[in-house]
């Protein structure tokens, strides 16, 4: 049996919450994925149901002896329904979030087949947005993590 979407988002929230007060007293180091999914020159872009709720790439947390791409293909099926073999690595970023010290692992991956199966507990919104009408709204490392995309373009890789 599944808990209605309402309670679950509630969950994702409690938990944040939760969290938020742990990473205030610990200071933690973690490491996350960043996963830049693009349709040309469409990216995709999520709001959580919890935190700040700006506008965010999709990804999440690294789990212990997890490798990151590992993570992302995970992440990217739990929350979006979509199965991603052919990442491309971009290196990593540094941001701190919630008195956090994130290293943020970003990767990037064009997407042939539009069609999303989305996580409604955990992401309130998801939208295609052009490279260049991103919304004022996003997070802080959004920007750094996009500069990789365009230098690995760049660099013709």
């Amino acid at each position: 049996m599944s808990l209605p979407l309402g309670l679950r988002r509630l969950a994702y929230r409690t938990a944040h919450r939760a969290l938020r007060g742990y990473w205030f007293l610990r200071r933690p180091e973690v490491d996350g994925v960043k996963c830049v999914l693009t349709r040309g020159e469409l990216i995709l872009l999520v709001r959580h149901t919890y935190g700040r709720r700006e506008w965010d790439l999709p990804g999440g947390a690294v789990k212990r002896a997890e490798r990151p791409v590992d993570a992302a293909e995970r992440e990217m099926s739990e929350e979006l329904g979509v199965e991603i073999r052919n990442w491309v690595a971009l290196g990593a970023v540094h941001a701190r979030a919630y008195h956090r010290r994130d290293r943020l692992h970003c990767f990037q991956a064009e997407l042939a087949d539009p069609r999303l199966t989305v996580d409604g507990a955990e992401l309130a919104a998801v939208r295609w947005f052009g490279a260049r009408e991103l919304p004022a709204d996003v997070s802080g490392h959004v920007p750094a993590v996009l500069a990789r995309v365009d230098g690995h373009r760049a660099r013709g890789a």
